[in-house]
């Protein structure tokens, strides 16, 4: 640790940034909040004063190092006190925190949150790691009555918390203060259920401060605690069936912001060095909590995003598939060895994190886009740094309780909300090493440009527009049925939605019948047992719809199905599209029909975007030529949404994708850790007068 007085300015020293203030339930609350995020930042508090039922003064332990312990021989005693008694423990850090009990509920302030030293390197060193908590002083006191002797009553604490530091010596301390009657027990009580206007039963007061507001605020992750942020803006999330505000999502500070980076890169040491085994053990465990709380997972997601709940189980079905493929990564990971090189040299290659990582999600997939990134990302031993859309952010932030349930370690996985800003801070963040993104093609093209500039990893998903090819041939009712569930699925709000069919020789015998299948289709409120199809995710976006409708008709095209103007009973108020259908339409409009395969496959790679592709065909010739010649990155044959398992890679064309490596399977785990090549040898090395200036070869 830095010595004091080698420094003058408090700027010197590295930023260690002060807990958000907040509001609390009761004293412990407050105090294990300081706690905690002041550990994830590398300092100790400690009381400094305290009035029980009013104030508590929270300052900054440096440690409780003493300087000059040794004096010399010809020192007096009366000098030497003196010396203890002006400041030598390093207790002196300016650091105050001040919490008040204000109309019952505890208000946290940071009266001064600047420090005058380092962050401490390695917490479990610090002399507060050795502590007893108040529980345990009481079991030494009882201990103590019963004539246990000091190493027998530590034995019988470690039996309760294996990893106690404590050591006899600090056990003996104790007992002598008892017999003294220096030390006092304190119990501290937790505040007794309080009727008011905002807390009216015990469930309300035992919850954190995030989730006593109505509507609730969406928390931040941030060194592995849940913290409300100290912003003073918010954005609503609004269900898209009654417009109702389900609840608040912050645009979270740049000191926010700040604090879950440095958790992040704070964790990362400890974190690549827990063995793989370890990684994947928490992975399980985190699997088998998203299996026991998916209905709660589908319902957030219907709510926030509008989807059925058949699409909102698939949602968490298709990223759970990563999870489960994150849990074999001891094998995936592994390198490869080749022996004797050259004379008596091996060299092997090993996978080794990157550090902190980060994800920028779209509002599409509330679950499986956040599943698709930090589960591989931190099972390579990666720390994470994930925003959720504002749009529907509370599927991402009940994964992240589950992680941090499962046993991922404080600091692995954060989470920070906002827009601009916040994509901007995480593009510019130099600990940050690389970006997963899925989003629209202006933001992807952007974010990739200015994260490339500062030398970071990026994978941007952008541009999704999807082609279906029909042949004549084609099986009518399986194919018709295959183009209504892919185009209209989750009302079209998915990366890999067919928005436009080809049909081969003209539309004519296909038009009824499909008109017939979209009319099938029922549409209402996704929590609703029979619907089909739920609504859009805003007003805004459902008036981008009816424009781009609109504007198919103005320019020619024929309005077979209209899904514009429909009312569903009930949710007279959501952001309803039905099914809609055009045809009759040029190539510079939004689909298209062709005379023959050779003219749909030249469409579709006229086209800017080059996601994906199907053929619907019973031809295995027409098959083969569709697929050798079509230049997309995933193609589907008589299936409609080609979107592969975790342990293949979900792949795009540019400009539908920027970057060198895509997500899932081995392309994902080459995009999260770096390669090391080693190069070994263990011989007795001839004598010689000279070092050889020669590469090693063969």
């Amino acid at each position: 640790m830095m010595d004091i007085e080698s420094c003058t300015e408090l700027n010197e020293f590295p930023q260690m940034l002060p807990p958000p203030p907040g509001t609390f339930v009761d004293r412990e609350e407050l105090i294990q909040h300081v706690g905690d995020f002041a550990v994830s930042q590398g300092y100790v508090v400690t009381i400094k004063q305290s009035k029980r039922d009013r104030v508590v003064v929270l300052g900054c332990d440096r440690g409780g190092v003493y300087r000059n312990r040794r004096k010399p021989a010809d020192e007096s005693s009366a000098e030497r006190t003196r010396r203890r008694k002006t400041g030598s423990r390093l207790t002196n850090c300016p650091f105050e925190a001040v919490g008040k009990k204000d109309d019952g509920l505890w208000i946290l302030t940071i009266k001064n949150g600047t420090h005058n030293h380092e962050p401490i390197k390695d917490i479990s060193e610090h002399p507060s790691a050795r502590r007893f908590t108040e529980r345990e002083i009481v079991l030494i006191k009882e201990m103590t009555e019963a004539g246990l002797k000091p190493r027998q009553i530590l034995k019988r604490l470690r039996q309760n918390n294996p990893d106690l530091l404590s050591t006899p010596k600090h056990v003996y301390n104790v007992k002598a203060k008892l017999r003294q009657g220096n030390m006092t027990v304190r119990n501290f009580k937790s505040l007794r259920p309080q009727k008011s206007a905002v807390r009216n039963n015990y469930l309300a007061v035992t919850e954190p401060s995030w989730r006593q507001r109505n509507p609730p605020r969406v928390p931040n992750l941030i060194g592995g605690r849940f913290v409300d942020s100290q912003s003073f803006v918010s954005i609503d999330v609004l269900n898209p069936a009654t417009q109702q505000v389900i609840s608040q999502v912050p645009l979270t500070t740049n000191e926010e912001f700040k604090a879950a980076v440095f958790a992040a890169k704070r964790a990362f040491p400890l974190w690549r060095n827990t063995p793989i085994a370890t990684r994947q053990r928490i992975m399980f465990k985190f699997q088998e909590l998203i299996h026991r709380d998916i209905d709660k997972l589908a319902m957030n997601i219907t709510a926030e995003h509008g989807k059925t709940l058949k699409d909102a189980y698939g949602d968490v079905l298709r990223g759970l598939e990563e999870v489960e493929h994150a849990c074999g990564l001891a094998t995936l990971q592994m390198g490869e060895f080749v022996s004797n090189v050259s004379n008596g040299i091996d060299t092997y290659s090993i996978r080794e994190p990157l550090g902190v990582c980060a994800g920028i999600c779209p509002f599409d997939f509330p679950a499986m886009i956040p599943l698709w990134m930090f589960p591989l990302a931190v099972t390579c031993g990666n720390t994470f740094i994930l925003k959720p859309s504002e749009k529907d952010p509370g599927a991402a932030v009940m994964l992240a309780e589950l992680a941090v349930e499962a046993g991922l370690p404080n600091g692995v996985l954060n989470i920070v909300h906002g827009s601009n800003e916040i994509v901007n801070a995480i593009c510019d963040d130099d600990d940050i090493k690389a970006i997963s993104f899925v989003g629209p093609n202006v933001a992807g093209t952007y974010i990739y440009a200015r994260a490339s500039a500062k030398g970071k990893r990026i994978q941007s998903n952008v541009g999704a527009k999807n082609h279906a090819v029909v042949m004549p041939d084609a099986s009518m009712d399986a194919t018709l049925n295959a183009l209504v569930a892919a185009g209209f699925g989750a009302a079209g709000q998915k990366c890999m939605a067919l928005s436009t069919v080809i049909f081969v020789g003209g539309l004519n015998p296909w038009e009824d019948k499909l008109v017939e299948h979209a009319k099938a289709i029922k549409v209402n409120a996704g929590t609703e047992p029979d619907a089909d199809l739920g609504p859009v995710i805003s007003k805004q976006v459902k008036e981008q719809i009816c424009k781009l409708i609109q504007t198919g008709v103005d320019t020619g095209a024929k309005l077979v199905l209209d899904g514009r103007n429909i009312v569903v009973p009930a949710y007279e108020h959501g952001s309803f599209v039905g099914p809609t259908i055009l045809s009759n339409v040029a190539t510079n409009m939004e689909c298209y029909k062709a005379d023959s395969i050779e003219e749909a496959i030249n469409i579709i790679n006229r086209h800017k975007y080059s996601n994906g592709a199907s053929i619907f065909t019973t031809s295995g010739v027409a098959a083969r030529k569709f697929q050798t010649e079509i230049e997309v990155g995933q193609v589907g044959i008589n299936v409609p949404i080609s979107v592969p398992l975790p342990f293949s890679s979900f792949t795009s064309c540019k400009p539908s994708f920027a970057g060198d490596l895509n997500f899932d399977g081995k392309a994902g785990i080459q995009f999260y850790t770096q390669v090391k090549m080693v190069t070994q040898q263990w011989k007795d090395l001839p004598g010689s007068s000279g070092a050889s200036l020669l590469m090693p070869s063969s």
